[in-house]
């Protein structure tokens, strides 16, 4: 078992380096927050569309299948549990839904020739409509519950695989170089910026370290071949609950060693003590991706908006 390799999540790719890589973050974080809000207010269309984006934006970047293709499985395998399970859950509107027209067309044809100065419906070239698409026994599937279905699991694929993709091909340095750069007018009503960002570099930093903990720990308990059985639920409990004082007594104790780390090397404040990382410049391939945006955007108010 190894989470670093099975369950990377928030941990930075760094080889091989894909055009997604070299965009600036700035530009990147702004790609992030359109798409973590387009889905608001818009359509089915429009939030299956995104999946679709998020998956050809990955095959295009040539990212190694090892990376994204475990992921990307279990996301989509969840995705696709949330929407059967919510097509065929209640759609909450709690009514018992009748056609409009009777279902002895006799009925209508009769009624139809007894007052001719009626025109009579043209039941031939009429919409087939049904709110009720699927109707077999305990399996009720509606209109409004197959639209609330679509809409759930493509919004939790967006939220995470959008997430991922991006803490994926972004270190985490030009993250908070990012963030500092777009934070710099809350300078005026006087926020420690500088000290946020770098919390957020020592959190994102500090990711690996905790899964890396927790697949030693456990690595440590397989190996001992406890035989749960005999130990029973009390036992089993007691067990985890070591492990569980374990772990923590490790992450405190790596904290402690990145703060003496920080102390040997002078740190006192983020203002005396800075470490410009990246030089943030926006090339030609950024401008690319800025109007790339616009067009985004565009189509989203275009096809997108939910009527």
């Amino acid at each position: 078992m190894d989470l670093l390799r099975s369950l990377p999540i928030g941990l930075y790719l760094e080889q091989p380096q894909t055009w997604l890589h070299k965009l600036d973050p700035r530009v990147k974080l702004v790609w992030l927050m359109s798409f973590l809000t387009t889905y608001i207010f818009a359509n089915n269309l429009w939030r299956v569309l995104l999946v679709v984006v998020l998956i050809l934006a990955t095959l295009m970047a040539r990212i190694p299948r090892r990376v994204w293709r475990q992921q990307m499985v279990w996301l989509l395998t969840l995705c696709f549990f949330v929407l059967v399970i919510i097509s065929i859950s209640p759609d909450g509107l709690g009514i018992n839904y009748q056609p409009r027209l009777p279902t002895n067309q006799q009925v209508l044809t009769e009624k139809s020739a007894a007052t001719p100065s009626t025109p009579a419906l043209p039941t031939n070239n009429q919409k087939d409509y049904r709110y009720l698409l699927i109707d077999k026994g305990p399996v009720k599937v509606t209109r409004r519950s197959l639209d609330l279905a679509i809409s759930v699991s493509t919004m939790v694929f967006t939220l995470i695989y959008t997430t991922n993709l991006y803490l994926l091909t972004t270190a985490p340095e030009e993250i908070t170089a990012a963030l500092e750069s777009l934070m710099q007018p809350l300078r005026r009503f006087k926020l420690p910026v500088t000290e946020m960002t770098l919390t957020l570099t020592l959190s994102l930093r500090f990711i690996p370290l905790v899964l890396e903990e927790i697949q030693n720990l456990i690595r440590s308990v397989m190996t001992r071949a406890i035989n749960w059985k005999k130990l029973g639920l009390k036992g089993a409990v007691k067990v985890w609950l070591l492990v569980a004082q374990r772990l923590l007594e490790n992450l405190l104790l790596r904290a402690e060693q990145m703060a003496s780390a920080m102390m040997v090397r002078g740190f006192t404040s983020p203002h005396e003590h800075r470490v410009q990382w990246h030089d943030l410049r926006l090339k030609t391939g950024d401008w690319v991706a800025i109007a790339l945006l616009i067009v985004f955007w565009g189509v989203r108010l275009a096809i997108g908006t939910e009527v």
